[in-house]
């Protein structure tokens, strides 16, 4: 039987490999010459009968939390071949977050245009789509929302937990804290070095809620990827059981049709968002996930976080918002335990990539047991509603955002008198000076780190005073239109839109204005009347845009962090 005599359920047709033809002006000759040269890597005819199933790869050395990935691919691949399909793996760039100038972010959208591209040019009929550290998983979701063909999201899943003289160790909350003790000089070179060695001691993205903790989750609730995948620990045999399940599932999706604009509804996007906020998310996610479904032509906003994050308590006990880590949640019943737990609000009739609904996906799947604490009942959350809170006001009219589950309860109502950054090198060279005489009730604000002007680089995190670090202080209020790590914590303020490079307001702030943070109030404003505005306006002189490659489309057409960071014209499908 050919692959034009395969018909799904839903009457269409599977194209194996005489899907995506290439154009040689004479059909039979391209699937002639086709055949020819997949001859010559070895496939018979009841090979290329089958249904076609691209396999993402995004192996790197770069990427050493992909380090487990070939495992996982050789997986998929049995679990493909057992179902009846062919898998096809094919390379994509990699975007591993820490050995990447000057931040991953600044490629999302690049990955996803190549991985749309390579999705929509090549012969396949249903796609895996292989991630883990940060970017990787939103640009494959962005690509398949735009390419719409059957896709199935796999992670790599988090690292196992380090250890230090009996103290629990993990990336990169750790590290950051670990890293503010030595600088405030509680913790030894020797002993920094000595921790350093165990922050990542596994395969594995950050095994913290950080972005792809958190983005690893969210796909789950989207019902994106298969039960359990979002939390499975890189190393176990339970990913690679879930590797096979999924290259198995990815042939079904095939011939079953199901696409992702099925999955990815509005009603899913809800549900996400409700994860979103039960687990005190990264606050990337909010960017990820508008992208995401703008791509679909969903107009998902800021205040749709905000609303439902207002509604839903914080039920995961993981750093950085709480003390565990991913594999406890794993281990304490996984995403579908703290599903089970929101099943009363969640929108249950939402599809998955099982072909069950997410009602019925649930309807055997246990909620958190009594002898566990990394997953709350609603009754007893780790924290309550508003892990998550949007903000405007004068200094952003078009939003803001901060994690308010790993805020200081002190700071959430703050006016300080702000001191300004205009670079990451500003910050280098001065920021440890004492002759600043920055104090704790400083604002300390970090410009000129947005999308337009610099990709929008994890630098919203601003590291306290060296000085002030000595004295123990640990938290101040910093603002920038930049984003933060999901792994770092502290009363930070993202996202300021529009961004200094646009003109908007946190270009015009001055060293020695004054900043007012009302977070109950959800507002941030500059206390600075309009007329003096007007005269700082008038004198403002914008960045020009890079000169040549990626980095002028990306600058020239990117939008702003409270519409996703994509590129302008990717929005919506074709």
């Amino acid at each position: 039987m050919s692959n034009e005599d395969i018909t799904t359920p839903e009457g269409s047709r599977i194209q194996g490999v005489d899907g995506n033809l290439t154009n040689y002006g004479d059909v039979g000759f391209s699937k002639f010459i086709r055949r020819a040269f997949l001859n010559s890597a070895g496939l018979d005819p009841d090979d290329i009968d089958r249904p076609v199933i691209g396999i993402v790869n995004t192996t790197s050395d770069y990427t050493t939390c992909h380090r487990e990935m070939p495992q996982m691919i050789d997986a998929v691949k049995r679990g493909v071949l057992e179902a009846g399909g062919i898998p096809f793996v094919f390379p994509v760039m990699s975007l591993g977050e820490i050995l990447t100038n000057p931040t991953t972010m600044l490629f999302r959208n690049l990955m996803a245009m190549e991985v749309e591209e390579q999705i929509k040019s090549q012969p396949m009929d249903a796609v895996v789509l292989l991630g883990g550290c940060d970017k990787t998983v939103p640009a494959e979701l962005m690509a398949a929302a735009s390419a719409d063909i059957p896709a199935i999201q796999l992670v790599v899943g988090p690292m196992t937990v380090g250890n230090y003289k009996g103290e629990r160790l993990g990336a990169c909350t750790d590290c950051r804290r670990m890293w503010t003790e030595f600088r405030g000089g509680s913790v030894s070179e020797k002993q920094i070095w000595e921790i350093n060695a165990e922050l990542a001691p596994s395969a594995g993205t950050c095994m913290v809620m950080g972005t792809a903790s958190t983005m690893a989750c969210v796909v789950e609730a989207l019902g994106m990827s298969l039960p359990f995948s979002g939390t499975a620990p890189s190393v176990s045999s339970e990913r690679l059981r879930i590797s096979v399940k999924t290259g198995r599932q990815a042939v079904e999706l095939a011939r079953s049709g199901r696409k992702p604009s099925e999955i990815m509804t509005e009603d899913a996007f809800k549900n996400a968002i409700m994860v979103l906020a039960a687990i005190a998310g990264s606050t990337n996610a909010i960017i990820h996930l508008t992208a995401i479904a703008r791509r679909l032509g969903l107009n998902i906003n800021l205040d749709d976080f905000h609303d439902i994050a207002q509604q839903i308590p914080v039920l995961v006990n993981c750093k950085p918002a709480g003390s565990n880590y991913l594999p406890d949640m794993h281990r304490d019943g996984g995403m579908p335990a703290l599903l089970k737990e929101l099943e009363s609000v969640l929108h249950l009739d939402a599809l998955t990539v099982t072909g069950k609904t997410l009602g019925e996906q649930l309807a055997d799947a246990e909620g958190p047991q009594e002898w566990q604490d990394t997953i709350r009942r609603t009754g007893k959350p780790l924290k309550g509603p508003g892990a998550l809170v949007t903000l405007r006001g004068s200094l952003a009219p078009d939003g803001a955002v901060i994690k308010a589950a790993a805020a200081s309860p002190h700071l959430m109502v703050h006016e300080g008198i702000a001191h300004v950054f205009d670079s990451l090198e500003e910050v280098e060279d001065t920021l440890d000076d004492p002759a600043l005489g920055l104090t704790p009730e400083h604002v300390l604000v970090m410009r000129n780190i947005g999308p337009v002007a610099a990709g929008m680089p994890e630098a919203g995190s601003i590291p306290i005073p060296k000085y002030l670090a000595q004295q123990g202080i640990r938290d101040m209020v910093r603002i920038s239109d930049g984003r933060m790590s999901g792994t770092a914590y502290g009363t930070i303020v993202l996202h300021v839109s529009p961004e200094a490079a646009l003109g908007g307001p946190l270009a015009l702030v001055r060293t020695g204005d004054r900043i007012k943070l009302d977070v109950p109030n959800r507002t941030v404003d500059l206390l600075v009347d309009e007329a003096e505005l007007e005269l700082r306006r008038a004198d403002l002189v914008l960045p020009e845009p890079p000169k040549r490659g990626w980095r002028r489309l990306y600058a020239t057409s990117v939008v702003q962090a409270s519409e996703g960071a994509d590129l302008d014209f990717l929005h919506g499908k074709e």
